[in-house]
């Protein structure tokens, strides 16, 4: 398929969904960007700016199986993964797949669950399949969790795990939309949620070869090393313990080549690196306990980090 053409099908994932998240362009390329990607969204952003409309525009754009799970301090793992019965008639357990069992996940305010079932999201976001009583069942192609948590209340919630955290491909949010852009938001909900006339734009099929034909974008051998000397960077800051580990790395690589789809090239160039390096390696960073009391961020590291690592030219894929 011609780069332009899948740039045509990606663009057209994004203009479907901005008919219902208004003035969030960058974001909504993120989220798909992601889904492009092979990966799963961590929306860290306050109530009512349309977190679960990202998701459920973005599972009815691509034609895929929506499931909302409400992450509450009493949920199981198995509320999530599903559960063996016993089938009297059959004299055998059967088993009953659980809401992890879909194309788009919304695992909505996922702090609020206990570690425990948190993990029980883990094995189905990194390999794509989920074990219950010693047999495995895969999840759906495509597979996506958009998870959401709320950065103002901390009474009842347990903060992610760092391997959880490093599970998702990016951190973002939404923010609070402009006066104008909340003009057209209230606009259009006037009669009825814009959400309820999304129609499917592709299908999970077509997503499937998208993401293949994503893994084909050209990354120059100077671009690599880009991308290695940033996660690097973050091992040896000296205000962060904990630095990003290789799946960052893999996941500069993996976001920055969906961004040249999108913007219909078969080839990386430094400014896909640079736009989502702060999504993909800020939450994946531990700060020493005084730089959190100081009020140091993630973010701010991150972006100190780019300033003092200036990226290489890179090549087209033809030059190399």
């Amino acid at each position: 398929m011609p780069s332009a053409e899948v740039a045509g099908r990606i663009k057209q994932i994004v203009e479907n969904i901005e008919k219902v998240i208004v003035g969030k362009r960058e974001a909504i390329e993120l989220a798909v960007a992601a889904l492009l990607a092979n990966g799963h969204v961590l929306i860290d952003d306050i109530p009512g700016v349309g977190k679960t409309s990202l998701a459920r525009s973005l599972a009815l754009s691509v034609r895929g199986d929506f499931k909302r799970i409400q992450f509450t301090p009493d949920i199981l793992p198995s509320d999530l993964t599903g559960v063996s019965i016993w089938d009297q008639s059959r004299q055998d357990f059967t088993f009953k797949p659980g809401p992890v069992f879909a194309n788009i996940i919304l695992a909505d305010e996922i702090n609020r669950a206990t570690p425990k079932s948190q993990a029980a999201l883990l094995e189905c976001m990194e390999e794509r399949q989920v074990s219950v009583d010693g047999v495995s069942y895969p999840v759906p192609v495509p597979f996506m969790v958009i998870a959401t948590e709320n950065p103002i209340e901390y009474e009842g919630t347990y903060a992610l795990p760092e391997a959880e955290l490093d599970r998702f491909m990016l951190r973002m949010k939404l923010g609070y939309p402009r006066p104008a852009e909340e003009v057209e938001v209230i606009t259009r909900q006037q009669r009825q949620h814009p959400i309820e006339s999304v129609e499917a734009v592709v299908d999970t099929q077509e997503v499937a070869e998208l993401q293949r034909l994503v893994r084909e974008v050209y990354l120059e051998d100077s671009l690599k090393e880009y991308v290695v000397r940033l996660t690097n960077a973050t091992r040896n800051h000296p205000e962060v313990e904990l630095g990003a580990s290789p799946r960052g790395s893999i996941t500069l690589m993996r976001l920055s080549q969906a961004l040249a789809a999108l913007a219909a090239r078969d080839y990386v160039i430094p400014e896909d690196i640079r736009t989502v390096a702060v999504p993909a390696l800020a939450h994946r960073l531990s700060l020493s306990p005084d730089r959190q009391l100081r009020g140091t961020s993630p973010e701010a590291i991150v972006e100190e980090i780019l300033e003092a690592n200036p990226a290489p030219l890179g090549r087209r894929k033809t030059e190399a």
